[in-house]
């Protein structure tokens, strides 16, 4: 959050009035030129009809209050930042994410806060930030400084906003202080401990209703966060709680260790795994439901280290697996070209890109079109990351003597005509996902490879004959994740030469002569600049001429030139097209991309 005064400056503070009413807003709009007369008249005539105890901004927003200017509405932010003008203040949306909430029942109770319209933000070593909607009424403010010994900066919210971060944030204290006060903070399992927990055979109680709240808390504000991981990692002193949102951790929250262990305990039996086990790694699984009523994957793992168990959740969106090709960000033409090629009866379609590159969406995406009721669709995966109603799905169980090979061999007599394997790892899965090929079966998998063609030199690698992958190859898919530019604030770059994309796009012979933008950050995006995920595919079909050049010695850059003549456009170059079309910066484009000369 930015600091709403300058470190060892007191900030000037209004002349205390009172609470506001609507009757003097009103007024003040007028003043500011913010309404017309006309406005002002009607709007007087709608509240002075009716008798309410909302706020007056929550009050006046519902009304429907144009402005002057352009007609618009106002709403609720617009209003709570002209407020913050008029009082001489700063404005500020509240980000929940840089909220010190662990601290903020120091400051002050609820009871308080709820009277006051209060809520503290940050507390620093001489000064704590406090939102308000109320910043003429600051009668309050000596008591706290008394109370805290520090001094109190005043930054204007919006009533709605302070009214809900009260409730949750002081809900989390209350959670995780019950918890503590049920024992569980001296309990701990760290590698140093390790010897006297065995001797003292301590349980912790993950069942005490304070650790229930806490646990549903984190997972409805990952849900609200839009987080695609959390994680609960273990420290010396505290826990950490961290979310992934768009590919960046960020830090949520510190707990005491005792209570993060008895959340994670929580966690892994909610996940049917061994509680009482904390020296080996464990997977689970949770099924939930977001605040809109839909049902949420988590996937778990847990981690022995130094100071505890580290989990971390990953969540499965429902809406990923039924989203569109144009939604996972294929182009028009290769998402034309990958309908075409997922028709065919048989043969085999490599997804290839690193760990979090979004192959598995695209997988689960294609294959939830393609499982009809005239299809038998079946998988082998490792772990299996969604649980899909239409598929038939396997897990891989090493301890078992199921891998991905053994698991694929008995898929094939499970009469199946769309098989997904996990991963292509080693020459036995390869040879048998070649066999499945050749008998019939439309194969899907994946490879860890930098770009479409390293996939099918490969295959070569682990031992596969080129005239079997000239045989059963139909295409290959690469791809990557870059973040897209927020709407909200992002601006025209006008350093174009200065990132290099005239050397981005030399290659290709394309025209540079569009407008990239830049990320700024506002409040919508949490000032990173960035809000969401895009995908950058580049694909090959296996085509006459592809296939002259995968020989028993192929060259890697001729297999290349021949992906691009045949109608592959490249990771980069897909990504400048996204540049061109304002949904990604430069920066984001050269960092995820392989470096590919032409």
């Amino acid at each position: 959050m930015t600091q709403s005064t300058e470190p060892g400056r007191a900030q000037t503070l209004p002349e205390p009035r009172g609470k506001l009413n609507w009757r003097d807003l009103l007024s003040w709009m007028r003043e500011d030129h913010l309404i017309t007369k006309e406005e002002a008249q009607r709007i007087f005539q709608r509240c002075a009809a009716t008798t309410s105890s909302q706020h007056p901004l929550v009050r006046l927003a519902s009304v429907g209050v144009h402005h002057r200017g352009d007609g618009r509405l106002m709403d609720m932010d617009f209003f709570a930042g002209w407020l913050a003008k008029r009082a001489k203040l700063p404005y500020l949306k509240i980000d929940p994410l840089k909220v010190d909430v662990g601290r903020v029942a120091d400051v002050m109770s609820i009871t308080y806060a709820e009277r006051n319209l209060a809520l503290p933000i940050s507390i620093g070593t001489s000064e704590v930030t406090i939102a308000t909607c109320e910043p003429f009424d600051t009668f309050w403010i000596p008591e706290i400084e008394r109370h805290t010994s520090k001094r109190v900066s005043l930054v204007v919210s919006s009533p709605a906003d302070i009214l809900k971060y009260t409730t949750e944030f002081y809900a989390l204290a209350k959670s995780v202080k019950a918890a503590q006060r049920a024992g569980v903070a001296n309990a701990t399992s760290s590698f140093e401990q390790l010897v006297e927990l065995g001797r003292n055979n301590r349980q912790l109680d993950a069942n005490d209703q304070g650790i229930v709240q806490v646990v549903d808390w984190l997972w409805q504000y990952a849900f609200d966060q839009r987080a695609s991981d959390i994680h609960l990692e273990p420290r010396r002193e505290l826990g950490i709680i961290r979310f992934r949102i768009d590919g960046v951790l960020h830090t949520v929250y510190q707990l005491p260790m005792g209570v993060m262990n008895a959340m994670t305990s929580r966690i892994k039996l909610l996940g049917r795994m061994d509680v009482v086990e904390k020296r080996r790694p464990q997977d689970g699984r949770i099924k939930t439901k977001n605040p809109g009523g839909d049902e949420v994957e988590m996937r778990l793992s847990t981690l022995p280290t130094a100071f505890g168990e580290k989990l971390v959740m990953r969540i499965f969106d429902p809406e990923v697996a039924v989203q569109g090709l144009d939604e996972l960000g294929f182009s028009p033409r290769d998402a034309e070209r990958w309908t075409t090629l997922t028709r065919n009866p048989h043969g085999i379609i490599l997804v290839t890109g690193p760990t979090g590159s979004g192959k598995t969406t695209t997988l689960y995406s294609t294959l939830r079109r393609l499982a009809t009721d005239e299809v038998n669709v079946c998988t082998i995966e490792d772990p299996i990351e969604m649980i899909e109603p239409a598929f038939n799905q396997m897990q891989v169980q090493p301890g078992l003597d199921v891998t991905f090979a053994s698991g694929l061999r008995s898929l094939m007599r499970q009469d199946p005509d769309i098989i997904m394997v996990g991963e292509i790892r080693d020459l036995e899965t390869a040879e048998m996902a070649v066999q499945a090929a050749l008998t019939g079966h439309l194969v899907f998998s994946t490879l860890h490879t930098n770009d479409a063609p390293s996939a099918i030199y490969r295959l070569m690698e682990l031992g596969v004959p080129s005239y079997l992958i000239n045989a059963t190859v139909l295409g290959v898919l690469a791809q990557r994740l870059v973040r897209s530019l927020c709407p909200h604030c992002k601006q025209p770059d006008e350093r174009l030469d200065a990132e290099g994309v005239n050397d981005m796009i030399k290659p290709w012979k394309v025209k540079g002569g569009f407008q990239p933008y830049k990320p700024v950050g506002c409040l919508e995006c949490r000032n990173t600049g960035y809000k969401g995920r895009s995908g950058l595919f580049e694909l090959i079909s296996m085509s006459e001429a592809m296939k002259t050049r995968v020989t028993e010695s192929p060259d890697l850059t001729a297999l290349r030139q021949q992906a691009v003549e045949d109608g592959m456009t490249p990771l980069r170059l897909a990504g400048v097209t996204k540049v061109a079309a304002g949904l990604t910066s430069i920066a984001e484009v050269l960092q995820v991309t392989p470096q590919v000369s032409g």
